[in-house]
């Protein structure tokens, strides 16, 4: 088996995994409570997004990373951490929605951004390059790409109280 299909399995199953935990456990959780108290634990776990810094740090990925994808990823990663903190800090507040929306779209833009462009400079068939930063791309990528498809579910749905309880049942 290439690193390349042992990387795109990993990444498929973790699309899979996460889909089915996000299906049993996140969303019948996220989906009863209003919008504000259903968005304050996916905003907690995008503001760890900093970690993406760790493409930037030489022993953590390899030299020969291509910073046309290491600089954009950790600067959008830590953009989209910092943004995340702001809209939970303002997320009871006017305009605190709109911070929201502005961290979503940037986190959306910027994980889709880099699967483009990590597939661009040839990091797809030497997944390598990333060094102990493969896991941030095989496990958590999938994670973040799933939660912001939930808070734009979340901000389309509107700041009413949630459905009644047979209509979330059949949702």
């Amino acid at each position: 088996m290439t690193p390349q299909l042992a990387f795109g399995i990993s990444v498929a199953f973790s699309f899979l995994a996460w889909g089915v935990v996000t299906r049993q456990y996140i969303w019948p959780a996220l989906r009863k409570k209003p919008r504000t108290d259903a968005l304050r634990p996916i905003l907690m776990l995008h503001s760890f997004r900093f970690v993406g810094l760790s493409y930037i740090v030489p022993g953590v990925v390899s030299p020969d990373l291509p910073s046309s994808f290491a600089v954009p990823a950790a600067l959008g990663d830590l953009a989209t951490a910092v943004l995340a903190l702001l809209s939970l800090a303002t997320l009871n507040r006017r305009g605190g929605v709109v911070l929201v929306w502005a961290f979503n779209l940037l986190g959306t833009v910027d994980l889709l951004r880099a699967f483009y462009e990590g597939n661009r400079t040839a990091m797809g068939p030497a997944p390598g390059l990333q060094g102990a930063a493969y896991f941030i791309a095989m496990a958590l990528v999938p994670l973040l790409l799933i939660t912001h498809g939930l808070v734009y579910r979340l901000l389309l749905r509107g700041a009413a109280a949630p459905a009644s309880l047979s209509e979330t049942r059949s949702a």
